[in-house]
């Protein structure tokens, strides 16, 4: 038998990586001085070039103003010694001048033993204009330099000098320190101001934010957990407030789910009770049907009707415990029918608050009829209770159904002419526990209203609420033509059969 081998182990020490600091401080401090270096190293090179061609342009004016003296001299020729003298205090070994096409070598000094690199002042590429310096610094010792420029106080093509490009170096270099120690103060000042700057406005709300939330996270009702506002406009501010509102939902989300567990767990408990208990009154309710009283008779099929939904909502109340409405089983509804009946359930009186519907008996929807009950019983209810609240009105009041079909949707309004919506709930008003505008009111309604709704494929919306009443929203996909109302069943005129006689 072969055992499986296991595998390969890497000996001696792990392996390293490049060292990252995982605080956003620490990163943002050693980005800023990367950066600031980086500017600060990009700034030498043309400096330096400018430095350098400052000096040599220098050298040409001095060499000019020194060739000066062979216009004065006899022959225009001076003695080697006011020559040497002449070079020396220039700091350049030849001076030459070119007029009319004409080269002159005005200024001589000794014997040059190395070709001088030549360096062109009058048309420069950028590109040798910025390696000219580098090109100095390393170009070794005991170098000749050959400059040519436009002349200033002659009258000439270009004038020419050649120097040794030591002294250059030397200036080069001592200018190189000094740059380099400015450019590290500035570099400095710049980069701590930027960096204090920036962790002011951007690190320090950042972690406060992240605080905020890992404290949230460990415990939503933990008060520190709370965003502080600043009242900053920026992106920080908007993400403080965005912040603050979904701690707000999530910390009302998780209460609605706590409320809809406790509720579950309690309804469960009762369930195998209420069932018992509706068995029990549709017993009774058979037995009622016995009855011969008119009255009983009018009011039976509406008991009936009752048990019946009650039934059916008992057999799921444990699918509705996990916040999971069965699927609705859709079929052509005649509006008009249910919503008479949920009137009648929502107790829609014409002493009190009436119905005022606006429905053909023939218009029809695409709905549920059980769950197009609960919705409509829910809005109704809720309309009737917001106006008996009004101790001028006696609790008399109106609801107003109307239906429009068009474009394969249809939308019944429900209007009422109550209070209408509380400013302070429009925003929770579909929200389980947290839309009631009353405070007896528990504020599931709505929200199960809507979740039906929503199941058909349609929505539940405010469209409209102010002083002059609400107007609720039902929309449901499918628009049903009309049914044709049925004839009249035809009354057959019976003649009385005449028995024959017998002869």
């Amino acid at each position: 038998m072969v055992e499986p081998s296991s595998p390969p182990q890497s000996s001696g020490p792990p392996r390293r990586g490049f060292f990252w600091p995982g605080g956003l401080s620490a990163r943002l401090l050693i980005l800023t001085s990367l950066f600031v270096l980086f500017g600060g190293a990009l700034i030498v090179p043309p400096t330096l070039a400018a430095f350098e061609e400052q000096w040599l342009l220098d050298r040409v004016r001095a060499a000019e103003l020194a060739s000066l003296a062979t216009e004065v001299a006899p022959d225009r020729v001076v003695s080697e010694q006011l020559s040497s003298d002449l070079l020396e205090v220039a700091g350049v070994e030849w001076v030459a001048i070119q007029s009319d096409g004409v080269r002159r070598l005005v200024l001589r000094g000794s014997n040059m033993s190395r070709t001088p690199y030549l360096v062109d002042l009058r048309d420069q590429a950028v590109a040798s204009w910025l390696a000219a310096p580098f090109q100095t610094l390393f170009g070794g010792e005991g170098r000749m330099v050959r400059v040519v420029a436009e002349p200033r106080f002659r009258d000439a093509d270009f004038i020419e000098i050649v120097a040794p490009d030591d002294e250059l170096r030397q200036d080069l270099i001592a200018y190189l320190w000094r740059l380099i120690a400015v450019t590290a103060f500035v570099s400095a000042m710049a980069g701590g101001l930027v960096y204090l700057s920036l962790n002011l406005f951007l690190v320090r709300p950042m972690q406060r934010i992240t605080r905020g939330m890992e404290l949230f996270r460990a415990d939503p009702d933990d008060p520190r957990a709370s965003v502080k506002l600043s009242g900053r406009r920026d992106e920080i501010g908007r993400a403080e407030v965005e912040l603050a509102l979904m701690q707000g939902d999530l910390r009302a989300a998780l209460n609605a789910r706590a409320r809809l567990a406790a509720l579950g767990e309690a309804v469960a408990k009762i369930n195998h009770d209420l069932r018992n208990m509706l068995t029990s009154a549709q017993i009774a309710s058979e037995r009622l049907a016995a009855s011969a009283d008119p009255d009983v008779s009018r009011a039976l099929p509406r008991l009936e009707r009752a048990l019946d939904r009650a039934v059916k909502l008992a057999s799921h109340v444990l699918t509705y415990g996990k916040t999971q409405e069965p699927p609705p089983e859709v079929r052509p509804t005649p509006v008009a029918e249910a919503v008479a009946m949920a009137a009648e359930e929502a107790r829609l009186t014409p002493d009190s608050v009436r119905l005022e519907s606006r429905l053909g008996d023939t218009d029809q929807i695409i709905a549920d009829p059980d769950q197009l009950h609960r919705i409509l019983v829910n809005l109704m209810r809720n309309a009737r209770e917001a106006i008996e609240q009004q101790p001028d009105r006696d609790g008399r009041g109106v609801i107003l159904v109307t239906l429009d079909q068009a474009e394969g949707e249809s939308r019944l309004r429900l209007a009422d002419d109550g209070p209408g919506v509380p400013e302070r709930v429009r925003e929770r008003l579909f929200l389980p526990f947290a839309g009631s505008g009353r405070p007896d009111g528990a504020g599931l309604g709505l929200a199960i209203a809507r979740e039906l709704a929503q199941g058909h494929g349609g929505d539940l919306t405010l469209a409209s609420t102010g002083p002059e009443g609400s107007v609720f929203e039902l929309r449901l996909p499918g628009a049903p033509a009309a049914v044709a109302p049925a004839p009249a069943p035809r009354r057959v005129r019976k003649t009385p059969r005449i028995a024959r006689r017998g002869a």
